[in-house]
């Protein structure tokens, strides 16, 4: 696919990039290049290949799931500026 000066143009307006005009056949070129890219990959046969979740086979170590620390909310909350009912209380600021 091809471009012209008017694409570049148009495509640098709508992502409101400023582009000198000694630029821009340089810019046409490299984004010409960009879609003949991208059309080489459309044109590729994925019909037999599953899809990834992730494209290397790691695996995510995970931890037991289980109580490490002791509970120390209460000695927390001694040194919080307000509490009540077990809570934080912090001011509003949301109107």
């Amino acid at each position: 696919m091809s471009l012209d000066a008017n694409d570049v143009n148009k495509i640098a307006h709508l992502a409101r990039l400023r582009i000198e005009e000694a630029d821009v056949p340089g810019y046409a070129a490299q984004l010409s290049e960009i879609l003949d890219l991208v059309e080489q990959m459309n044109a590729v046969d994925t019909r037999d290949v599953p899809p990834m979740a992730h494209p290397l086979d790691a695996v995510q170590r995970l931890r037991p799931d289980v109580v490490s620390e002791t509970d120390q909310r209460d000695h927390f909350q001694t040194i919080a500026p307000q509490t009540e009912a077990g809570l934080y209380l912090v001011p509003k600021v949301i109107e």
